[in-house]
């Protein structure tokens, strides 16, 4: 349990420089403190009325539609152990959650809270997610591609204690694992999904919030790019591959960095719809706000910021 004592340094500090020290006293505590919150609100969402109906396992086996055979399977088989007592298990899940973020805040517990954050993501990707999508033909980074929980460990690997800058991926795996993720984008955006005629225009409208002017946002940007999904596709894997490679190059890795923050905090609100949490029934916040935490922490690695330091 973190005390007022525990939180940083000297006993005269104010309390607000105490907070500080403890939660954010350098980029990468920074980092764990905003990680674990995220766990928190999706420990939270977890909790939800919607995740305590047959609605939640029938949202899992839906999701499992489509799938290759092997994972198809698997999804069903854990949504069928979660329906069968539903509330216990969803208890769990939501507990598990709570408990990292909390373990990821409090120092003492960082790196076991990380390690069990690493775990949970597989299982989250695997069977909450269905690994993004991405082995079948409906992952769309407007929509949150290759999911949020993936970033969540990503971000963990990235943040270890005491591992040194780029904690246990080091520098050269950050910027390797930063290049995978937006070639990546880059490929799903010329995949049907996204480069069809009416691919982007109807994600637009897949998430409606419930807030009368972004959906009223969302309706428009849907009529104005009705028909031009090949053109909007074009342009955002042109985006992705240069978000991808100008850190490698040494082109304003900077600036192509936080390019990368603005694309993904518009996707977020367009087409994530803040992930649907206004809506209800959301189990985390989807990718765009995750994106952004990645590329802030990853954001010294590829500008090279962190080996001037050292």
């Amino acid at each position: 349990m973190i005390t007022v004592s525990e939180a940083g340094g000297a006993g005269g500090q104010p309390l607000h420089m105490r907070l500080r020290s403890y939660f954010w006293s350098d980029r990468v505590r920074a980092a764990q403190t905003l990680l674990g919150l995220f766990w928190l609100l999706d420990g939270g969402l977890q909790f939800q009325a919607f995740m305590y109906s047959h609605g939640f396992p029938r949202m899992l086996v839906g999701m499992a539609q489509g799938q290759p055979l092997w994972l198809h399977d698997s999804m069903v088989w854990g949504a069928k152990l979660a329906n069968a007592n539903l509330g216990v298990w969803n208890t769990l899940f939501a507990l598990a959650q709570v408990g990292i973020g909390l373990g990821i805040l409090n120092r003492a517990s960082v790196r076991w809270a990380l390690g069990a954050s690493l775990g949970w993501a597989l299982i989250v990707w695997w069977f909450g997610e269905g690994f993004g999508m991405l082995f079948m033909n409906m992952a769309m980074p407007l929509t949150g591609a290759p999911g949020a929980v993936l970033l969540y460990a990503l971000v963990g690997a990235l943040v270890w204690p005491g591992a040194g800058p780029g904690g246990l991926l080091g520098r050269r795996g950050a910027r390797s694992a930063w290049v995978v993720l937006w070639l990546g984008s880059a490929w799903l955006w010329l995949l049907a999904p996204s480069s069809s005629a009416n691919g982007v225009s109807d994600a637009l409208q897949a998430v409606p919030t419930g807030i009368a002017p972004i959906d009223s946002l969302q309706h428009s940007l849907a009529n104005a790019t009705r028909g031009a999904g090949l053109v909007v596709a074009l342009c955002f894997a042109a985006l992705s591959v240069l978000i991808a490679l100008a850190p490698v190059l040494r082109w304003r890795a900077r600036e192509w960095v936080a390019l990368s923050m603005l694309i993904n905090l518009v996707f977020w609100v367009t087409a994530q719809g803040f992930g649907g949490i206004p809506a209800g029934g959301a189990t985390d916040p989807n990718s765009g706000p995750v994106f952004v935490l990645l590329a802030w922490t990853v954001m010294p690695l590829l500008s090279g910021e962190e080996a001037a330091r050292s």
